[in-house]
């Protein structure tokens, strides 16, 4: 394939970018360009292995907060003294404009004050899932945060980045001066569009002094808010018209639009629940609209995507966060013709909804490596060795790929006769296709590493001693669990493997028993209502699928109430029968029936697959076990496993 458009230069501004890509900032998640020395080492050592981006606005920094005495900021937006005044920034940004510069890449730097905790421009929450009511600013405050606003940017310039971008967008504080919903003040910052976007405008002034003739300056807008009595794309408060009065201050050189809330359906992080870039024709509206360059974000998940977006005219330039992160060459590896080559994104928002819920560090499901580029810890091995997997689900297959890549001699034996092991059924759920990419390219990476792999191959304790590999990797994945509870084992009672697989036959009413705290009871919940069958969900906890964030699980709650699906929170099943599950209320005890169920569907997680490694145990043959095989669990964190032990084979 070619990219005739992805690969054309552009002017922006008094800039010249290489290529239609641009980075916006997401490496704050991988690494803190603010942490410790360490941690500003990975940080610039992911940017590092990205750099055939034409753009980077890599940089997401916090403006400092205006606080009376005493006062926690709290959200995404808590920063107390911000990082335009860290004794740091000048030499951290320097050192990354040097590093991207070097390869002819421009940096921009995003300035943000988001999460309204504790500032807005009335007291008025903006959504529905955060109700703390916030501190309306006043026209001292106001006038603080442009002097503040202004010495960022002055700082962006001395550190010799090429812009700023305003963050006006995904509830920033700008945003809820700048939205009908939370702008209800009756002063000159308030009323018409004119009034409330005065303090933006004041700032991007500012922006503009400082950063002169050489550099741009830059907005990032959301395209329309996502709650009732906040603007859309159209009529006079409407993205269109801000982008309008923007172009008409003369202070802007681009407008970065974007999509979704920080919490809705969709999100400004899009899930695999969405098409690629399925808000694209919004930014095209825009882009029609202005005379000034646009870049559309939102699901750009390869080369492919990003080229019909500009060849449709939506955009000027299409931004990409979490396709690089799974594949820092990818427009490398589309240069050179080698799109097979590219990892794929599946887009499970792993990279940033495990920090917020688990509080377990970055790490992208796909690729376990990324962020850790600085590291340099892959490199060929000091010896050659045979090495045999057993499993060919994702830990296997990852562990098998690092290890023949890093010049091993690797067998894979697969008892199924395909591989890709429970993603393989999961890819079958409604919005789950990525995975059968991400399956299709790790079957390409193992053929092209040289990985003899064996399908159909049963591996018993005896043929493992009999091959006589020098590492024995146990990746037997995990078999569906059924909980203990009476009438588990009746006909009408199936798994959700066995849904998924299509061997289950079922009734109209069908009742899913959740003990997952994950994605795959919402997900097989989705396929069945899809199929036309009345759902009802039981899960224990207080709310579905804790473990997801609220970047993915508003959009499979909305697909699951559009379809009519039925969620009961905080109860447990005590006893099963035909035509009624009796199920008990977690704090209150209280028994309550659920009638008329014709079917009843397990989506109660998975037991480790152990024999085999027992089996080698007992004979006191070494073998090491990763994935669902030790302890099931997600994706990402087979793939984690699989990279660090595959390093030390």
């Amino acid at each position: 394939m070619s990219f005739p458009h992805l690969f054309s230069p552009i002017e922006l501004g008094p800039l010249t970018v290489k290529n239609r890509v641009v980075l916006p900032p997401h490496a704050h998640v991988v690494s803190s360009l603010w942490g410790t020395d360490a941690e500003a080492e990975r940080h610039l050592g992911y940017w590092a292995a990205r750099t055939s981006a034409g753009w980077v606005d890599g940089v997401s920094a916090h403006v400092r907060n205006h606080l009376a005495p005493g006062f926690e900021p709290t959200g995404v937006g808590a920063q107390y003294d911000g990082h335009f005044r860290q004794p740091y920034f000048l030499d951290r940004v320097g050192r990354l404009a040097q590093l991207l510069h070097a390869d002819d890449t421009i940096l921009t730097v995003q300035m943000i004050l988001q999460g309204g905790m504790p500032h807005a421009a009335s007291p008025v929450p903006s959504g529905p899932i955060v109700n703390q009511v916030p501190h309306a600013l006043t026209d001292e405050e106001i006038d603080w945060f442009v002097e503040e606003y202004t010495h960022g940017a002055q700082q962006v310039a001395a550190a010799g980045a090429d812009g700023v971008e305003l963050h006006l967008n995904h509830d920033d504080m700008l945003e809820y001066f700048l939205s009908p919903l939370t702008n209800r003040r009756e002063d000159e910052y308030g009323g018409d569009l004119a009034g409330r976007l005065r303090f933006p405008l004041r700032i991007l002034a500012g922006l503009r002094a400082a950063m002169g003739p050489d550099r741009v300056v830059g907005v990032r807008l959301n395209l329309r808010e996502e709650e009732p009595g906040g603007y859309g794309v159209d009529g006079p408060d409407g993205a269109v018209a801000i982008a309008r009065a923007l172009e008409a201050s003369g202070y802007v050189d681009y407008l970065s639009c974007a999509i979704g809330s920080p919490w809705g359906n969709p999100s400004y992080i899009q899930s695999h629940h969405h098409r690629p870039a399925a808000w694209s024709g919004l930014a095209g509206t825009v882009k029609r609209a202005v005379g000034l360059p646009v870049v559309y974000t939102g699901r750009v998940t390869g080369p492919a995507v990003a080229e019909d977006v500009l060849a449709a005219g939506h955009a000027d330039l299409v931004g990409m966060a979490r396709a690089i992160i799974a594949d820092g060459q990818l427009l490398v590896k589309a240069r050179e013709g080698r799109t097979a080559d590219i990892r794929p994104c599946v887009g499970g928002n792993e990279c940033i909804s495990r920090r917020i819920v688990e509080g377990t560090p970055f790490s992208c499901a796909v690729n376990p490596g990324a962020g850790k580029e600085a590291d340099r810890a892959v490199h060929a091995a000091d010896a050659r060795r045979r090495v045999l997997v057993v499993g060919g689900g994702p830990a296997g297959l990852e562990a098998a790929g690092i290890a023949a890549e890093r010049g091993h001699d690797v067998t894979l034996w697969e008892r199924g006769d395909a591989l890709g092991g429970q993603l393989r059924v999961a890819a079958r759920a409604p919005g789950h296709e990525d995975y059968r990419a991400y399956l299709a390219w790790q079957e390409r990476r193992l053929a092209a590493a040289g990985v003899r792999v064996e399908t159909g191959r049963t591996a018993c304790a005896a043929d493992v001693a009999a091959y006589g590999a020098d590492r024995v990797v146990i990746a037997t994945g995990a078999s569906p669990r059924r909980p203990a509870v009476p009438g588990a084992e009746l006909p009408h009672v199936h798994t959700s493997v066995d849904v998924l697989d299509g061997d289950a036959a079922l009734g109209e009413h069908v009742v899913v028993l959740a003990q997952d705290d994950h994605l795959p009871p919402l997900s097989v919940a989705d396929h069945l209502a899809g199929r036309g069958h009345r759902v009802t969900v039981v899960h224990g906890t207080a709310g579905p699928a804790p473990l997801v964030s609220r970047y993915s699980l508003g959009s499979i709650l909305g697909r699951l109430d559009a379809r009519g699906v039925v969620l009961r929170a905080s109860e447990q099943p005590v006893l099963i029968e035909e035509g009624r599950v009796v199920v008990r209320h977690v704090y209150s005890g209280e028994r309550r029936d659920i009638a008329g169920a014709d079917s009843v569907v397990l989506a109660c997680g998975a037991v480790p697959e152990t024999a085999l490694a027992d089996a080698l145990r007992a004979r006191g043959i070494a073998a090491d076990v990763i994935g669902d095989a030790y302890a099931p669990r997600r994706l990402v964190f087979a793939t984690k496993q699989a990279r660090e032990l595959a390093l030390t084979l």
